[in-house]
């Protein structure tokens, strides 16, 4: 299985580097992972809604470069559908076993995701009502992935 992230933004943090790192290390056991990143806009202090629009645009048309057509994609977004890691985990077996062999994943910037963009996806998925930095939700999402395919191959993982 090859595992795509496609995200907007670069990680400005060392600590989250280095969890993304460590953690696309582990998942190269289980899977071919690859972090593609597209730039940011600029984004003023207190945008207008025709100028949050033209951010989320531009950045969508990015990430929409990277999209395959023979991939499974899965936008985050705050109104997607909730699962627990069991129920990622047979999600992500069950694209493998119907014969997905490659998934991306979106993950936008400070303002989310293109709308556009997110009913283009096989599925909309969310980690939570709660807003996260997408700096810190790329390290989330890689956590439960490994998780996933820790449960997966009945591999013992902290609880």
């Amino acid at each position: 299985m090859k595992i795509s992230v496609l995200c907007v933004g670069k990680i400005k943090e060392r600590f989250y580097r280095e969890a993304v790192e460590e953690y696309t290390k582990r998942l190269s056991r289980y899977c071919k992972m690859e972090i593609c990143e597209v730039s940011d806009e600029k984004t003023p202090e207190k945008p207008s809604d025709v100028c949050k629009r033209q951010i989320l645009e531009r950045e969508a048309e990015r990430l929409r470069r990277y999209l395959k057509p023979d991939a499974f994609v899965i936008a985050l977004a705050v109104d997607g559908k909730k699962m627990d890691s069991l129920v990622f985990a047979e999600e992500l077996e069950r694209l493998g076993v119907n014969g997905i062999s490659h998934i991306q994943f979106l993950i936008g910037g400070s303002l989310g995701l293109e709308e556009g963009l997110q009913k283009k996806a096989d599925l909309k998925l969310s980690f939570s009502d709660m807003t996260f930095p997408h700096q810190l939700m790329r390290v989330i999402l890689l956590e439960q992935i490994y998780r996933g395919y820790r449960i997966i191959n009945k591999e013992p993982y902290h609880k």
